[in-house]
């Protein structure tokens, strides 16, 4: 058995290996695993197989599989799991590999991902979005605005958002997203990543970045604005959803990790789907 660090070094193997999953859970994207591989301490283990050694948010240590558990050998993934908690994080497809006389299948709230349809996103229609519809109408109103695609050329502006963003949040950085936010800016092309950027008054006010799951999915890793703009996030979900190709038809937020400040957010946009996220475990 070999355990590595991972690295940069391991995108060639673990960036198409991860595309053929097909899954819409946003964990299973090299992008995803590099930009947070501190926060969870990410090894790559390869034995007869690859998986992602990591640490969950509450401290407990998981084996991710880089392929469809349904076709690998179930006493190999034993063997795996003896020295884990559990695997994590498996979606609800996967699911019929194990019986439940032999394993214990559960899942914690603040892992599933927030998840929306594009077409709610471009639109904000139905009467629990008419908050959102009226944030839109008065950034559109209150301020001259552009969106622009985030290329390479318009980087500096969104770091410069993110250094704003920071100093207002009244949060030490080590206890935000902000180092691998500032590491997606920098590693931008070299991570496949895709976004947009967003100006009010002639002055950069936003940020959206992230990259494709599926064929139908889109993930937003990371989303970041001045909100001294009022209505800005209003506006940057609404303009990046109708901007996607038509064959995205989901837009993945991510979980919220248990913290209020991101539960309140991110349902206040009233999630289609909560996608679970299985820990199995012997």
């Amino acid at each position: 058995m070999q355990i590595e660090q991972l690295g940069i070094a391991h995108k060639d193997l673990l960036f198409p290996r991860l595309k053929e999953i097909n899954t819409r859970l946003s964990e299973y994207t090299f992008a995803n695993l590099y930009l947070f591989r501190k926060n969870h301490d990410y090894q790559v283990v390869t034995d007869r197989d690859i998986f992602i050694r990591g640490l969950s948010y509450d401290g407990r240590r998981y084996l991710m599989p880089t392929r469809d558990v349904r076709q690998m050998d179930l006493s190999f993934l034993r063997e795996m799991m003896q020295d884990v908690d559990f695997l994590f994080p498996l979606p609800q497809e996967w699911l019929s590999a194990f019986d439940p006389r032999e394993f214990d299948i559960f899942s914690r709230e603040g892992d599933a991902d927030y998840v929306y349809t594009v077409e709610k996103m471009s639109t904000y229609k139905g009467r629990h979005l008419h908050k959102k519809r009226n944030l839109l109408k008065q950034f559109l109103e209150g301020y001259s605005h552009d969106a622009r695609p985030l290329t390479s050329d318009r980087l500096d502006d969104a770091r410069f958002i993110l250094d704003d963003w920071l100093a207002t949040s009244r949060s030490e950085q080590d206890e935000t997203d902000y180092g691998p936010c500032r590491e997606a800016l920098d590693r931008y092309d070299e991570l496949v990543l895709c976004g947009g950027i967003y100006y009010a008054d002639n002055e950069p006010a936003g940020f959206v970045l992230g990259e494709e799951l599926d064929q139908e999915s889109f993930v937003l890793h990371f989303a970041k604005a001045r909100t001294a703009y009022k209505g800005i996030y209003q506006f940057m979900f609404n303009n990046f959803a109708q901007v996607l190709p038509p064959r995205y038809r989901f837009l993945n937020l991510e979980q919220d990790l248990e913290k209020e400040n991101l539960r309140v957010f991110k349902s206040s946009y009233v999630p289609d789907e909560l996608l679970s996220k299985a820990r199995v475990s012997l």
